[in-house]
């Protein structure tokens, strides 16, 4: 395959996806949008021709001119897009969550296994420059064996909320939260339980949570807490605390530093260390690449169907807890 030939669909998320998509060398074959002014913008910007523009996705299945479909379109979406897209024969690099239920996940999970096509999720914090050196010193044993990972999704969605972020099934906590969860099975592995606390006191234009708060085990040494708050007053962010026997690392998606402390001989912390990273919290050329180069290859890409499933299992745990005041154990069983 010479050149990737791509279809966006939904041009509110998916204007990021055609510039990570074009930034890798692939060929936009078509966007799609059932709002034409969001189809005929970025048109525009992109100088994507009249004749690559659509309003029903239907009309882009059967076309063989098209390799891979990035869905961008509302969580309710998912599911109904990315297998129709995948039973097409065509590859899918779908948005997160992968979906708001685990019967959408299980239906997303079927279609990919049965076409043999690539099912990315899009989580995004896989590809965020800090996070990725988060991982590497993890990986590497700068901060020893980690014993407690914190990550929060900090969002106002105070003056965002429309209906589809509205409804009941996109929780905060899947419908953003998801961010945090997946960056801290990333880093720490799948949760063996999960307990969690919500509240509602800053949101009214939703009918769940818009704070909520789980503790997370992920062994017997490793444990985590993952905030999520959809009605906070302050600005954007993933900050991201790392504490290993070795060392601590202190991070976000927004900043253009981290700050490591690593022990000495002494086994006491030395001085704070101040890295350098870029900011790009939504850096979907390398996602689009990592999507592309397992097509050309046959190989794997790196968040799969059932790695964007568990993220979804542990986030349904943490809301069914938060409900119940129990804990609940999440079942990876995909």
């Amino acid at each position: 395959m010479d050149k990737l030939r791509v279809a966006v669909i939904g041009l509110r998320f998916g204007m990021a996806h055609i510039e990570g998509a074009m930034g890798c060398g692939a060929e936009i074959a078509a966007i799609c949008d059932v709002d034409r002014r969001h189809l005929d913008f970025a048109g525009a910007r992109y100088d994507i021709p009249m004749e690559k523009r659509f309003t029903d996705y239907r009309e882009l299945l059967d076309r063989d001119d098209i390799d891979a479909a990035v869905v961008a379109v509302p969580d309710q979406q998912h599911r109904e897009l990315s297998c129709a897209f995948l039973r097409a024969g065509k590859h899918v690099l779908c948005e997160k969550p992968m979906a708001l239920t685990l019967s959408d996940v299980r239906d997303m999970i079927r279609a990919g296994d049965e076409s043999g096509r690539q099912l990315m999720v899009g989580q995004i914090c896989r590809f965020t420059p800090a996070f990725r050196q988060a991982k590497a010193l993890v990986d590497g044993g700068v901060l020893g064996d980690l014993y407690y990972l914190e990550s929060e999704y900090a969002h106002d969605y105070m003056n965002i909320v429309d209906n589809w972020r509205a409804d009941p099934l996109r929780h905060g906590v899947i419908g953003g939260g998801c961010h945090a969860v997946d960056l801290l099975r990333w880093l720490g592995g799948d949760p063996e339980e999960v307990f969690a606390y919500g509240t509602k006191r800053l949101l009214p234009q939703v009918p769940y949570d818009d704070a909520t708060v789980a503790v997370l085990k992920f062994d017997a040494a490793t444990m985590g807490k993952v905030f999520v708050s959809t009605g906070c007053k302050r600005d954007y962010t993933m900050r991201t605390v790392l504490y290993g026997t070795r060392g601590t690392l202190i991070c976000d998606n927004t900043s253009p530093t981290m700050t490591l402390f690593t022990v000495g001989e002494d086994g006491m912390a030395g001085e704070a260390q101040t890295i350098d990273v870029e900011v790009n919290n939504h850096n979907a050329r390398l996602e689009f690449e990592a999507f592309a180069e397992a097509i050309r290859s046959g190989g794997c890409v790196p968040t799969d169907a059932r790695e964007g499933a568990k993220t979804v299992e542990v986030c349904l745990s943490i809301i069914e807890s938060a409900k119940t005041g129990r804990p609940v154990c999440p079942n990876y069983d995909f």
